[in-house]
């Protein structure tokens, strides 16, 4: 029975994570499986993947063989490389603590390469929030510079309207005393027009 290291997808439409297992290549990609030897979720940034690589390292040293993608994540996470140094102790150039030396030296590197990652990640996104932010803020500056504006604005015309009625009442007075000395000059000439028929 030929057996693969292959990718179950589970997860909803448009948020795959998978499964990484061992299954016949007969079965259907969803369908029944051996051994299931881990999880691997696309949607965080970076990736994140779970990996029983001593169970993989058995189901490589069985004979099964990895798809394309699941050598990837194999590789990834050192599964292949523990296989190589198990095959290297089996032909005796290795001891079994140097293969384990080799194999944890390797493993410490690529989690400081991967914090590396997480922390400049984290950066990224801290870089970007404040850059929202001043924009945010400089935004909101403005709109307040903007609404400041209107009401110094709004404020001068209510101080003219304010002194056009208060401030000048004697004007207002000697306007009404003209309206009312015309109507008084038409009047007399009324008058004096109809004395003359």
């Amino acid at each position: 029975m030929p057996v693969k290291i292959r990718l179950q997808r589970h997860g909803k439409k448009g948020k795959p994570f998978y499964w990484i297992i061992a299954a016949d290549s007969r079965a259907p990609r969803d369908g029944k499986y051996l051994d299931k030897i881990g999880i691997y979720n696309p949607n965080t940034n970076p990736a994140t993947i779970e990996l029983d690589v001593d169970g993989a390292v058995k189901w490589l040293q069985n004979g099964a063989q990895p798809t394309d993608t699941a050598r990837a994540i194999l590789s990834y996470k050192g599964a292949l490389l523990k296989a190589h140094l198990a095959g290297g102790v089996r032909k005796g150039a290795l001891s079994e603590e140097q293969a384990e030396e080799k194999f944890q030296a390797w493993v410490n590197e690529k989690e400081d390469k991967v914090s590396a990652k997480k922390e400049g990640l984290s950066k990224e996104q801290e870089a970007e929030k404040k850059k929202a932010l001043d924009a945010e803020r400089e935004a909101n500056a403005k709109r307040e510079a903007a609404a400041n504006e209107a009401a110094e604005a709004e404020a001068a015309a209510n101080e003219a309207a304010a002194k056009t009625e208060e401030g000048e009442p004697e004007a207002n007075v000697e306007k009404e005393v003209d309206a009312a000395t015309a109507e008084e000059a038409s009047a007399n000439e009324k008058q004096a027009g109809e004395n003359m028929k």
